[in-house]
């Protein structure tokens, strides 16, 4: 499963310097018709939205709504648009899907789409990583029989590298699967823990089921697209959280470089986030082409923990700064009250 991001030239769409007088008559004539229109406005006994909203102080936005101003400077939620918060909408990032929870608490701090079901790619490997730290010792040993070279050549599958006959610990193959993002990692996981990799997807989906998320099934250990893999911006989140809530799991995820006990090479972090965003402190991105990028973002400020998932994106860094710079500088916090 290859990682990619969607880059775009702006040069297309720019104009040449020849030929830029021929659309001023028509720029004229439209300003002349919006100076009208203003004018018209200014005279109606209708109260504009800068009248009736004042000042920021009377239309803070509450969390998950939408705010719209009537007269006399009340703001109330809109009937009309989608709960979205504060500036942050959807406009603003490129994901087709995204959530943010708050820790301690595990409030929702902002939702769009965020029970629509779509891909996850590899961030189906939280899961796996879950359940792999339940039904196994992170010491214990494992009889690799995954050819992480053919895979990588026959499903276009990221890996970390593995060969048939070697033995490393699960703690080796959780930074295997966490870091490189390896399909060979979470295949011998699943035949490790499970006995085989059917048996493990249902231990996942039996780890979905009890963590009440509904909009969520996976058919593999890895993230490959699938018809009956999907997940949803929230359901991923929590299983974000969940994550991090487990101190072994969060130390991985936050771990930039590692070196496994083998003769191979150390294994980088390939969650770009770690290294662009300074509070960035996990979790895991992902990329298929049903998928496009995913990721599930953790980042700390001031003490103050946000885990944001955003699904479906063209790019996910920046779709997840800005929704973490938007939680910490705007929305108060949802676990005071």
């Amino acid at each position: 499963m290859t990682r990619a991001r969607q880059e775009y030239s702006q040069g297309r769409n720019q104009p040449g310097r020849q030929g830029w007088w021929l659309p001023l008559p028509i720029a004229l004539v439209i300003g002349a018709l919006l100076l009208s229109s203003r004018l018209a406005d200014e005279g109606s006994d209708q109260p504009s939205a800068s009248t009736a909203c004042p000042t920021a102080e009377d239309c803070t936005p509450a969390v998950l709504a939408s705010l719209t101003c009537g007269s006399g400077g009340a703001c109330a939620a809109s009937e009309n648009e989608p709960a979205y918060v504060g500036s942050v909408r959807p406009s603003d990032i490129t994901g087709r899907a995204a959530a943010m929870i708050e820790e301690p608490c595990g409030a929702s701090l902002y939702d769009y789409n965020a029970h629509e079901r779509r891909a996850p790619a590899s961030l189906a490997k939280i899961a796996t990583a879950l359940v792999a730290l339940e039904g196994a010792d992170l010491s214990e040993m494992v009889e690799v029989r995954v050819h992480g070279g053919e895979l990588a050549v026959t499903t276009d599958s990221t890996v970390m590298g593995l060969l048939p006959g070697q033995r490393l610990s699960v703690r080796d193959l959780l930074y295997g699967l966490l870091l490189p993002s390896g399909n060979d990692a979470a295949i011998a996981i699943a035949e490790h823990v499970g006995d085989s990799e059917p048996a493990f997807v249902g231990l996942m989906n039996s780890k979905v089921e009890q963590l009440g998320l509904r909009d969520t099934h996976f058919a593999n250990p890895h993230g490959l697209d699938d018809p009956d893999m999907y997940t949803s911006a929230f359901d991923i989140a929590v299983l974000g959280r969940e994550l991090m809530l487990q101190p072994e799991l969060a130390a991985i995820v936050r771990t930039r470089i590692y070196q496994p006990a083998w003769d191979g090479p150390p294994l980088w972090n390939g969650n770009g986030l770690l290294y662009r965003y300074p509070e960035a402190v996990g979790v895991k991105i992902g990329f298929t082409d049903n998928g496009w990028q995913t990721i599930v973002a953790a980042a700390e400020r001031d003490g103050r923990v946000v885990i944001v998932s955003v699904l479906g994106s063209s790019d996910v860094y920046e779709d997840a700064i800005t929704l973490f710079e938007w939680a910490f500088r705007n929305a108060p916090s949802a676990c005071d009250e």
